[in-house]
């Protein structure tokens, strides 16, 4: 197939609309494998977003939604006019959706109007008992639903196109987070963070401070390393619902002067090059982007078996201990405390069986554009009610 390949995009990352954004410049390249690129990104009125122009062939809209809950439908309106103002043709037009959610409605929404095969992307797993509260139980119906109705489902992991093979027909394709490795290894260090803190050891946990990420465990491990190693503490990079309650713990716990809440960061590079241990306890992941980046990187890294953890051998590449051993997380960290060859030779593994397991650039987009070409063809799939 020739580049003429229509795409609308269907994301919630508003980032794209920031000029030089690692989103808008791999979008960029996304754009070079079609012949026309449309994304609409779920946002509302307040954000202040403008539609604007990537590229001569890439175009992002803003729903500009008065309220969140209109988001999906503000998209779909959108999506199904681009589609037919723009003269998508099936057989040379797909639509992709950055998860079957919100973005998955609104997707199929469009395909229900003018019959354009869906693809949908899937980075977490929706079905995991850890996928809790009012909201995701909504989201999981939601995306049942527009599960058996893709034409394409495009997943990170085995683990994941396994569990969710069970509720669809769709072809399933597996295809990995990109990830710029000589970009992140290049990337230097703008501070230590052992000046910034004092500390002689330093932990680092990289996420979104919410229940599925079980960060309670993160501070619990750390009090059980300061009572055999009192000068170690840990830095918790990300924001979230979770953090007054995760302060509170630390002051429960008598940790409350070794823990550093800093917030999202806009650059981790220094964090992770300059951290001791990467510690990850959640209950799942989709993949584990902070993971990956932590190891190549250099950091050896403890963690819970979830994303790409999973692939990991355990004692080689990285700790892997079981949810229901939380008592094993803390001496796996006094081990690699007490262990300067074995906390080297872990980080030296993880390192190099990350850069065996992913993808070039160059093998990425062509694995991608193979995938949109073969679900742009799947026209006869019928939408269930």
């Amino acid at each position: 197939m020739e580049k003429d390949l229509k795409v609308l995009m269907i994301s919630s990352d508003r980032k794209l609309f920031i000029e030089g954004s690692v989103v808008s410049e791999r979008m960029k390249e996304y754009g070079a494998l079609v012949g026309e690129l449309y994304i609409v990104v779920l946002s509302d009125a307040v954000h202040l977003l403008k539609d604007k122009q990537l590229s001569s062939n890439i175009w992002v809209y803003s729903t500009n939604s008065i309220v969140n809950f209109l988001r999906p439908f503000d998209a779909a309106r959108l999506g199904k006019k681009i589609v037919f103002e723009k003269k998508f043709i099936r057989g040379k037009s797909i639509i992709t959706t950055q998860d079957p959610f919100e973005c998955g409605l609104s997707g199929l929404k469009v395909k229900k109007k003018w019959r354009i095969p869906l693809e949908v992307q899937l980075h977490t797993d929706p079905f995991s008992p850890y996928f809790d509260g009012f909201l995701n139980r909504i989201r999981k119906i939601i995306a049942r639903k527009v599960l058996r109705n893709a034409d394409g489902i495009r997943v990170v992991n085995e683990g994941l196109k396994s569990k969710i093979s069970k509720f669809t027909s769709a072809p399933i394709k597996v295809l990995p987070i990109y990830i710029d490795i000589k970009r992140i290894e290049d990337a230097k260090v703008s501070f230590d963070l052992h000046a910034r803190f004092k500390w002689h050891f330093i932990l680092l946990t990289v996420s979104r401070l919410s229940p599925e990420k079980n960060l309670g465990l993160t501070l619990k491990v750390l009090a059980g390393v300061c009572n055999s190693f009192p000068d170690t503490g840990l830095v918790v990079v990300g924001s979230g619902p979770e953090e007054g309650r995760l302060k509170a713990l630390a002051r429960k716990l008598s940790i409350e002067k070794k823990v550093a809440f800093v917030g999202w960061q806009d650059s981790l590079t220094s964090y992770y090059k300059t951290a001791n241990i990467f510690i990850q306890t959640s209950f799942f992941e989709g993949y584990g982007l902070a993971l990956v980046e932590a190891g190549l990187s250099g950091l050896p890294v403890v963690t819970t078996p979830v994303g790409i953890a999973q692939e990991l051998e355990n004692e080689k590449d990285a700790y892997i201990i079981p949810l229901d051993r939380p008592e094993k997380f803390s001496e796996a960290v006094i081990d690699l405390i007490e262990n300067n060859y074995k906390r080297e030779n872990m980080s030296m593994n993880f390192k190099q069986t990350l850069e065996s397991k992913l993808l070039t650039k160059e093998v990425y987009l062509a694995r991608l554009k193979t995938n949109w070409e073969e679900t742009s063809e799947a026209i006869d799939r019928i939408i269930e009610a």
